[in-house]
Order: structure tokens, then C-alpha cells, then sequence
């Protein structure tokens, strides 16, 4: 079994606040921020976007749900990154 979460199923609390996992949120190992298509946007669309925000922005596709309306809901994420040592001022 993974030791990835998925973020729709953890049982890690979402920050606080009313709209905290729809506005993206962080564990230990990840940063997710959800993605929602509307109906009208082609398969080809949809991957061209996701491409480009995987390639400038460092997102991989985590899960997809696909409404029976059309909406497609995408969780993206990526690695959380540590921050590094301040630069030290003299």
C-alpha cells in the first residue's frame, strides 16, 4: 500500500477555514490544489492544460472524477519543497 494520501479520502483535517479544500491544502509529503473542467472542454483541451501547468508550475495529475454532466474534477500536486536557508546579510 501506498504511504500517499489521497486528498478525498484522507483523514488528515483540511485547514481551517469554509472552502479550505477547495482552495487547495497540504500534508507532510504534498501540496494539492483542485482543478475543476467544465462540461464544454474536449479530452484534448483538458490534457493541454494539465500539460502546462505540469510543466511550467511542477503539478502531476493526482485523480480525476468525471461528473455525469461532463464536469471533470482534477486534483493536482507536487512535492512539497523545503525552504532553504535565508540568505545571510553582513
Amino acid at each position: 500500500m501506498s504511504e500517499d494520501r489521497d486528498p478525498e479520502t484522507s483523514s488528515v483535517p483540511a485547514p481551517a477555514g469554509s472552502g479550505a479544500r477547495e482552495n487547495g491544502f497540504s500534508d507532510e509529503k504534498w501540496d494539492y490544489r483542485p482543478l475543476r473542467l467544465p462540461p464544454g472542454i474536449t479530452r484534448l483541451s483538458a490534457a493541454t492544460q494539465l500539460s502546462i501547468h505540469a510543466e511550467f508550475s511542477g503539478w502531476e495529475l493526482s485523480r480525476v472524477l468525471l461528473y455525469s454532466d461532463g464536469t471533470r474534477k482534477v486534483w493536482l500536486r507536487r512535492r512539497r519543497s523545503t525552504p532553504g536557508v535565508p540568505e545571510l546579510r553582513t
